[in-house]
């Protein structure tokens, strides 16, 4: 048979193992191994892929960015910069319509500049930020959408471990795609900050009494806005340092867990218990990364060994189409597939096999990146699998059911989806800053 054949039938047994309720890693590795064998016919060549790759996929220096920017986002979190970060943004924005489901979405952002996972920001917003529109008598449906759809930006802002990923995938430049992500990242902000507000002037009742508009003392103020300093000084020391070429995206990953534990310590929240905790979440998340890192990486080799993404590549390129039809046919792939499986496991996926294919055509790696981050994104927020939206219910109260939450979040996606078109119409938005930054 075919080689390429074999690589096509090992896709479709991929995703038919997946559906039936393989884990993602081990659908790679099974699909690969057998791939391997079938395009070979010897055993051992399989054997060799698995011993050589589980060693060479993630020995490299920059892997070692995962679990820093991991640690850091739990020290933060444990340090308290969370809440500070949301009453910061709702003291400043308490007079504006909708204040606090905005602030909302600004500590989201600010959030992201230290996590960089979306689903750690919908968890910790679940509990901070929805009872406090419940209290000023917001529509539930509303608070919820607002903090689903803005913890999207957990990946999108850098560092992001979906940049990371799709970096590693695509041997690009890590600090390249972060500078990438800024404008993008700040675009999605904006329009959903524009969205509650307009949404709020049109239907009061969503954005219930409007306590949130009192008077607030000039002083008071002043002193949220100032006290999550320290927030600030990491997050422009880690990506400060990164643009300003001072150090590399792995060691800002460094400095920012060293920073994010001096933290900790200054705040007097450090306990031994806790810290080995901490150190066990983030090696579970970082297991987790790493696993199906190996397990792509095999997955990618035996594509390469098949030639299924030159032929494809060769195909597209003389098919009498346009481009942007290809392109569009890749962005509903993978609004798709976000219904089904979770975000690094879609980049895992199909970055091996769209990257040549988009590269081919003209389009540029790191302006794809982002494309393919934001659209992937969306997923999240789709049935039946939404990671986002469980991860909301399991952290809210037994009363808000899963309908609410995708009720909540449509219009909130529609949004997104108008953003997402204007970052693919106008590709300068992204690549400016790197542009700028790196030449």
């Amino acid at each position: 048979m075919d080689a390429t054949v074999i690589g096509l039938i090992s896709i479709a047994a991929l995703f038919g193992l997946i559906l039936i309720g393989f884990h993602i890693g081990i659908a790679l590795m099974l699909t690969s191994f057998a791939g391997v064998y079938f395009i070979t016919g010897r055993l051992t060549v399989g054997a060799n892929l698995l011993k050589t790759t589980a060693y060479s996929a993630i020995a490299d220096y920059v892997f070692a960015i995962i679990p820093l920017f991991i640690f850091m986002g739990l020290l933060t979190t444990a340090a308290g910069a969370t809440r500070e970060l949301f009453t910061s943004a709702e003291q400043l924005l308490r007079r504006v319509r909708g204040g606090v489901g905005i602030a909302t979405v600004v500590a989201n952002a600010v959030f992201a500049a230290i996590t960089g996972v979306s689903v750690a920001s919908a968890a910790v917003f679940s509990k901070l930020a929805v009872p406090e529109m419940e209290r000023l008598n917001y529509d539930r449906r509303f608070s919820l959408g607002i903090v689903a759809s803005s913890a999207l930006l957990g990946m999108l802002i850098p560092p992001s471990i979906l940049m990371i990923v799709y970096a590693v995938l695509t041997e690009q430049s890590i600090g390249r795609l972060f500078a990438a992500g800024l404008v993008p990242g700040l675009l999605v902000a904006g329009a959903l900050s524009s969205a509650i507000w307009a949404m709020v002037t049109l239907w009061p009742r969503l954005g219930g009494v409007g306590v949130e508009r009192q008077q607030v003392a000039a002083r008071e103020r002043y002193l949220a806005i100032v006290k999550p300093w320290p927030i600030y000084l990491l997050i422009a020391l880690v990506l400060g340092g990164i643009y300003g070429g001072m150090f590399t995206p792995t060691e800002a990953g460094a400095i920012g867990a060293f920073g994010a534990f001096c933290l900790l310590v200054a705040r007097r929240k450090f306990s031994a218990r806790g810290m080995v905790d901490l150190l066990l979440e983030t090696g579970k998340a970082s297991a987790s990364i790493f696993f199906l890192l190996i397990a792509a990486s095999m997955y990618s080799r035996m594509l390469t060994l098949s030639r299924l993404p030159t032929v494809l590549t060769d195909w597209i390129i003389h098919l009498q189409v346009h481009p942007g039809i290809v392109f569009l046919a890749l962005i509903v792939l993978l609004l798709i597939l976000g219904m089904i499986l979770d975000s690094v496991s879609i980049l895992l996926l199909t970055v091996p096999i769209i990257a040549p294919v988009a590269s081919a055509l003209g389009y540029d790696l790191i302006w794809l990146g982002i494309v393919v981050i934001i659209t992937i994104e969306l997923g999240l927020l789709t049935p039946p699998f939404g990671m986002v939206v469980f991860a909301m219910k399991a952290a809210l109260p037994e009363s808000v059911t899963l309908e609410d939450i995708y009720a909540g979040s449509a219009p909130f996606l529609l949004v997104l989806l108008l953003t997402l078109a204007v970052i693919v119409m106008f590709p300068q938005l992204t690549l400016f800053v790197p542009n700028l930054l790196f030449g």
